[in-house]
Parts: C-alpha cells; structure tokens; sequence
C-alpha cells in the first residue's frame, strides 16, 4: 500500500484507474508547507575539500529552488508542487561529515538526522520520497502518478548533476519495489573511490549520455505554451534514442508529428533510423487525453511513453512511472540541446494508446509525454 497525507493506505492500482478515468478532480486544497518539517537545526553544506563530492554543487545543480517561491527549480514537477524529498546517506570522500541527512530544498541546507548506516560505502545516496499532500492539493485523485514521475525527473536530475560534477555514472534504483524510499540515486566521488553499492536497495548502472555543463542544468526549464514548429528528424531521433537508451523493460516509445506527413514515429530495430508506427494526426486527441490541454493539438511533436496495462501490479506501476520520469527528463536535457523547446506532460485520461491503434484494450496506456517546437511562445505571439 502507498499511504495518504493523513496516513491513511492508498491502493495505487485503484487510485491509477481512477487517474486515468474522465472524473474531473475537485476544488484545490490546500498543499501545506513547501517543504518538508525536518527534525533539529539546520546547516549549511561546506564548500568540497580537495577531490570531495561537492554535495552543495550537486544539489544546487539537481533539486535546489532558485527563487523564493520554491517553484523553480531543476527539476521538472506537475504544477511545480515539488512533492519530492530527499534524504542523504553521506559516506566518506564527501563534503559533509558522514551520516544521514535531511535536505531543505529552499534554503539550501540539510538537517543532520543521525550517523552514518554501518558499512556505508564512500559517497553519496540521496534516498526519494514523496509529501503526497502537495500534488493531491491540485491534481486530487489523479496525483499519484505525477507523484511518481515526479520522483522520476528529481533522480534524472540528480544524475546528470552528477555527471556534471564528474562523479562519473551514478547509480539509479529505480525498481519499483520499496513503497519509501521510491528511488535512490548513489553518487561516488570524483576521485574514483570504490562504488560499492549501498545495502538494501538494488541499483542498476544507467547508460552513459553526454555530460551537460552546470549551467546547461541550471537554464532547464518547461518552457511555456504553445510550442510550435516541427522538429527536424535528427533532433527527433536524437530524442527519441535517449528515451529508448535509458529507460529499460516496461516502456515503449514514439513521437507523434504533424504536417506534412501526420502519424506515429518510432526508432527502428538498428536504432539509427525513423520508421512510421502508424499514419494520421494524433495530436488532437493526445491532447483530449491530456487532460484536455488544447495547445497540444497545435505542438509541433509529442514524445510519448506509453505501456502499463490495467492489470499492472503496484511494484510494476511505481517501476514505469519512475522509468518514464527519468527517461522525459534526459529526453527534455537531449531537446534543448538541440535547440528544441520542451514541456514534459504527465496527466493523462482514457490514454489507451494500444486500442486506439487497433490492439487488444487496456495493455498500452501512455504514461508520459514531452511536448516538443521549435519556436517559444514569445516568438509565435510576434509572426
């Protein structure tokens, strides 16, 4: 069982069909506090001694606030409510004595919680859950898969900050198997130290992908509807090959495109090339699907992840939401690389793309989506 605000179990396979339903959610509620209440005083994280981990370089690059707000940040969040925590198991070679710590994302400070696990290895595991209360505050019933992917973007992004800082390939756990933590992300210093994995979680080594500069991380934003112009097919395919490269199992990939030629794309077997899943114009109804966002209708291409039938269990449902949080967030890093604009979008209703291209109904929902354009909205106001 997952669990409520009020603490109250919260069955995930009944609460994602009802996400996926066409009730509408109620009136907001309100999100409580930003963040969330650690125990004792906090404290600032020191600046890194010689060939540390920089944990305030890290954090500050994958899950800090940059305005007073709390809403933007590096990482990417349904309706910038930020429900994801983070708790840090600090070994040694690392820029805070080691122990556990609480992180204080709008002050940039941690909490200390206690001393270290036995056998902690050197580095860093920044430990993900979720305050449910602050996504449910807006999205009501249909939460918790945002919840979920939400969980997914904050691990992306803290592995590409990882490998900004040259703390080499992280190790994301991403299973699905733990309801708390629901990911953990484990970060060795830059010095090389022996990656030995932390006890009690299984942790997968993640493809390697370009490793972006700080500042490419700090400028990442969701960039505003509408999101017009086409995609070239190179920029497609390069998004399209780093959804498929790092995500794993469960989740299939294609990108919806307009005019001159409407349909489904998707990476062919040799994985270098564009071939046509299906002909026709989806956008218009993605975007029914998505929760009725009509702007969709008019992007200039939609990248979607789609898989998860009805009959999912909850290790497999909180697996390909986190799978599909993290590969949308590199996906998003891979577009505006490529000079594309981007809007991750994470609710959606009646989504069964399967049936609606012919197959059997409820194996082959969409779970997430990139909206991708060339231009900003800005731009489109002035032609």
């Amino acid at each position: 069982m997952e669990h409520a605000p009020q603490g109250r179990p919260v069955d995930l396979v009944a609460a994602l069909a009802r996400a996926r339903s066409p009730e509408r959610p109620g009136p907001d509620t309100p999100a409580g506090p930003a963040v969330r209440a650690w125990p004792g005083p906090s404290r600032q994280i020191p600046e890194a001694d010689g060939e540390d981990l920089d944990l305030r370089a890290l954090l500050r690059l994958s899950l800090a606030a940059s305005d007073a707000s709390g809403r933007l940040r590096p990482a990417s969040s349904a309706g910038a409510l930020h429900p994801v925590d983070a708790e840090l198991v600090v070994g040694t070679g690392c820029s805070l004595p080691p122990g556990r710590y609480g992180y204080d994302p709008l002050r940039h400070h941690v909490h200390r919680l206690g001393g270290p696990p036995e056998g902690t290895p050197p580095g860093v595991s920044a430990e993900l859950s979720v305050t449910a209360r602050r996504t449910v505050s807006h999205y009501g019933h249909r939460a918790w898969p945002l919840l979920l992917l939400d969980t997914g973007h904050a691990a992306a992004a803290l592995f590409l900050a990882a490998r900004a800082l040259g703390a080499g390939e992280a190790e994301v756990r991403l299973d699905g198997l733990a309801e708390s933590p629901l990911a953990a992300v484990f970060m060795v210093p830059p010095r090389g130290q022996d990656p030995v994995r932390p006890r009690g979680g299984t942790h997968r080594r993640r493809p390697s992908t370009s490793v972006p500069a700080p500042a490419e991380l700090l400028a990442r934003r969701s960039d505003p509807p509408p999101l017009p112009g086409t995609p070239p097919p190179d920029a497609l395919r390069a998004v399209l090959t780093t959804a498929v490269r790092v995500s794993v199992g469960d989740l299939h990939w294609c990108v919806a495109v307009g005019a001159p030629r409407p349909g489904l794309l998707e990476l062919a077997p040799d994985g270098t090339t564009l071939r046509r899943r299906a002909a026709g114009e989806a956008r218009p109804t993605l975007a029914a699907w998505a929760a009725g966002q009509a702007w969709i209708a008019e992007a200039g291409a939609v990248l979607l992840a789609h898989g998860c039938p009805a009959d999912a269990d909850a290790p497999r449902i909180r697996r390909t939401h986190l799978r599909a949080g993290f590969a949308v967030h590199l996906a998003h890093a891979t577009a505006r690389r490529h000079g594309l604009t981007a809007r991750p979008v994470g609710s959606w209703q009646q989504a069964d793309l399967g049936a609606a291209l012919g197959a059997a109904p409820g194996r082959d929902w969409i779970v997430h989506g990139l909206a991708l354009g060339t231009r900003h909205a800005d731009e489109e106001n002035t032609t």
